[in-house]
């Protein structure tokens, strides 16, 4: 699952630079598919193919915020999301509304990083 940051940020910016794939976001800050990723085109859910620098809205114009699309927990990096354990008010919590299990998060990480498995 993707891990959310609630309304209870403070807006101090410590889970920002600890993000692995870039899925942190200052709120009221436009945000792009490449930003710490590999991807240089993105099929968006309606079949729609863009450019994976084009400026997409702010999820939040008011607290940081994470792109759940990039969020990988931070599988394939570190043991535990970094973001939360960061975070001095706990407000990076599991988003209820987007679970996945730990072979999605990887998959999600190979996908983002465009890793190609070496036979």
């Amino acid at each position: 699952m993707a891990i959310m940051i609630t309304d209870e940020c403070i807006n101090c910016g410590a889970c920002e630079p600890e993000c692995p794939n870039t899925a942190i976001y200052e709120g009221g800050r436009e945000w792009n598919w490449a930003g710490g990723t590999k991807l240089e085109t993105v099929e968006l859910e309606d079949g729609t193919a863009i450019d994976a620098k084009t400026a997409q809205a702010p999820v939040s114009d008011e607290f940081y915020y994470i792109v759940s699309g990039k969020c990988t927990e931070c599988s394939g990096f570190h043991e535990e999301p970094q973001c939360a354990a960061v975070c001095p008010v706990d407000c990076c919590v599991p988003d209820p509304d987007m679970v996945e299990a730990k072979e999605e998060l990887l998959a999600k990480k190979a996908w983002l990083h465009q890793e190609v498995e070496q036979e």
